[in-house]
């Protein structure tokens, strides 16, 4: 298990110290990013991907819930309503509910992808001013032990906040 914590640094050269150390500290690469003004990021710190730059991930979350209950109900309807000659089973119900959720996951990611990250709105300010913000997931174990180090050896970084635990997958 992991949490997601949020460093708001004041540069990208601090940006990069930051990521030398938290190298040093045993923090693999893939599980920090980096987000700056376009274009002021360097090459080797690793950047937000797709799925986190935008709300993807939560546009098909919620439309896959939305559209399985819609799925469901227009299932309910045509078994208990099925047209002139035709005979529905209960599976028609199931099958409605997966084909609904299944579309609603589609079209409300593909309207997420072009909507920015929410959770990442309330450091747009201050990256349009310069700043830049790490994105860290740590384990469970050592966010005190992370938390502390930065605070240590970086004072001019501000705390940004942390996530629940992430599922321990990638």
């Amino acid at each position: 298990m992991r949490r997601r914590l949020y460093f708001m640094l004041p540069s990208v050269a601090s940006g990069r110290a930051m990521l030398d150390e938290l190298l040093l500290a045993r923090i693999e690469e893939r599980h920090m990013h980096f987000l700056a003004r376009e274009g002021t990021l360097l090459p080797d710190m690793p950047d937000l991907n797709a799925l986190e730059k935008t709300d993807l991930v939560h546009g098909a979350q919620l439309g896959m819930l939305i559209g399985g209950v819609a799925g469901l109900g227009a299932g309910i309807f045509l078994v208990m309503f099925p047209p002139d000659g035709l005979t529905l089973r209960t599976v028609a119900i199931l099958v409605a509910a997966l084909g609904g959720a299944i579309f609603g996951a589609w079209a409300s990611g593909m309207n997420a992808a072009a909507v920015p990250n929410t959770r990442l709105a309330r450091f747009a300010e201050r990256i349009s001013r310069g700043q830049v913000l790490l994105i860290v997931d740590v384990p469970v174990r050592r966010v005190k032990e992370i938390e502390s180090m930065i605070e240590r050896r970086h004072p001019e970084v501000s705390f940004g906040g942390e996530e629940p635990p992430m599922l321990a997958f990638p």
